[in-house]
């Protein structure tokens, strides 16, 4: 038996197995057998929108998806050409619309419309080279052609096994047709110069109601679940097995480079990977980049989840943004989560993060000693206003959570003359500040904070107040 099999996608009834999300980034080339099930409804997000019928996601979401699915699509083909097995089970073809970065505007003001430009895409993209593919479902199948490779692998599983969708393509050899229709719904694929073969298995779905039952509210897996996942792995082995005893040959000696046996379209066709390459080369760089100029764009969006130092980064980028002079402040006796001023005032603040509840009273208490710790410095001759920081139920969307301070807390804040600031908040004015230069904007924001006691409460974004809803409109393939 090979030394490592991977599932990724799906979970199957089998104790030895390692497994991994589509999210993941692992490497094929660590394991001899990958299964892959190209389910990608854990890509669609909390809140989904719907383009002509179909899912449309967000634009993270869809940037996050078409790099998971290339990702993959690389691991795949790279571990057919080092002599891997690729087992991928035929799910449904999933189409969903992604954003493609393109928006056009039109109007101004109230009448300021913006068209968000989609285009297409399926979970089957993860193929290198891609195939046809069509949904459909059924049960009746029969093996295609003489020594099939699958003869074992089908007599132990063929009866729970099923066609969810059609494939098609110029490099698809089938293995499993309807007996109707002679449609292809098994298959495998070989790449040119790859030891390894890509094998499109017939949907098995080992969540059917048969395979599981319930105990005190948890489904577990069946025995006769667990009997048809050993008998999935024991025979995928085999076919693995078979492959790679029938897909020998000689691995090219050094001499046949020598370029007296170079073919003219062989010469040609190199040429053209090499220009390829030199492109490919100037856009991953220029993809790193842009990695690491959305890493510090989306720093914000720790004002929505974070706690620790991540959320300190957060805010200080956020407070920085509202126009005040932000950092953190450490000597040998004291060290502040963040000092922030401008010509309106001076302030200290500590941040905070809880996962499922209310900030308290407790971070209000060390507030206060850093405010005097502050006004005990020789070069300080007037006590800063405090202001704490709360992120509350951060693991939760905005539009669910709770009150962010408790009563304690707000009550106490009033008698120390502190601000309470909501991380969410603070969010949404950064949003739009990072966007538009709004002088006048930020200086209310300023000042909301330096003349609230108790919770600060931000004027309205002014892109609020004027812009119209998104449109959609679909870019083609």
């Amino acid at each position: 038996m090979p030394k490592n099999i991977i599932v990724i996608g799906t979970g199957l009834p089998h104790d030895e197995l390692e497994f991994e999300s589509l999210h993941s980034q692992i490497s094929l080339l660590d394991y001899d057998i990958s299964v892959f099930n190209p389910d990608i409804s854990s890509f669609y997000g909390y809140s989904l929108d719907h383009y002509l019928g179909k899912p449309s996601l967000n634009d993270t979401n869809s940037f996050k998806l078409q790099e998971q699915l290339a990702h993959w699509r690389r691991e795949i083909l790279g571990a057919v050409r080092a002599g891997k097995t690729v087992f991928l089970l035929l799910n449904e073809l999933q189409e969903v619309y992604v954003a493609t970065g393109e928006k056009s505007f039109s109007g101004t003001g109230r009448n300021r419309q913006v068209t968000r430009h989609v285009t297409s895409y399926s979970n089957y993209a993860l193929i290198p080279g891609g195939i046809n593919v069509v949904n459909s479902k059924g049960t009746s199948m029969t093996l295609c052609g003489k020594d099939n490779v699958l003869a074992t692998y089908w007599a132990e599983l063929g009866t729970v096994s099923e066609f969810r969708v059609f494939v098609s393509d110029e490099g698809v050899r089938p293995l499993v047709i309807t007996k109707t229709g002679n449609q292809t719904v098994g298959a495998y694929l070989k790449c040119k110069d790859a030891q390894g073969t890509l094998v499109l298995l017939p949907y098995i779905d080992f969540e059917r109601e048969d395979f599981t039952y319930e105990r005190k509210g948890e489904t577990y897996f069946n025995k006769k679940a667990i009997q048809t996942g050993n008998q999935f792995i024991s025979s995928i082995v085999g076919v693995d097995k078979v492959l790679r005893q029938g897909g020998e040959f000689t691995p090219a000696p050094d001499w046949v480079a020598q370029e007296k046996f170079v073919l003219l379209k062989e010469q040609q066709i190199r040429n053209k990977l090499l220009k390829l390459e030199t492109k490919i080369d100037a856009l991953q760089k220029e993809k790193e980049h842009l990695q690491q100029a959305l890493a510090s764009e989306t720093e914000l969006k720790g004002l929505l989840y974070e706690k620790g130092k991540p959320l300190e980064a957060a805010i200080l980028k956020s407070l920085k943004l509202i126009g005040f002079e932000a950092s953190q402040y450490r000597d040998s006796e004291s060290e502040f989560d963040v000092v922030f001023e401008s010509k309106e005032g001076r302030l200290i603040g500590e941040a905070e993060g809880k996962d499922n509840k209310s900030v308290n009273i407790d971070k209000l208490r060390q507030l206060e000693m850093n405010i005097h710790e502050d006004f005990s410095r020789d070069e300080i001759n007037e006590m800063a206003k405090g202001a704490l920081i709360g992120n509350a139920y951060r693991l939760s969307p905005p539009e669910d959570r709770s009150d962010f301070f408790t009563e304690k807390c707000q009550t106490a804040a009033k008698r120390s003359s502190i601000a309470l600031i909501r991380t969410t908040d603070l969010f949404y004015v950064s949003k739009y500040l990072s966007s538009n230069v709004d002088k006048v904007f930020a200086k209310r924001c300023r000042e909301a904070i330096l003349d609230t006691v108790g919770i600060v409460v931000f004027p309205n974004t002014p892109e609020y107040e004027t812009q119209a809803p998104e449109t959609v409109v679909t870019k083609p393939n």
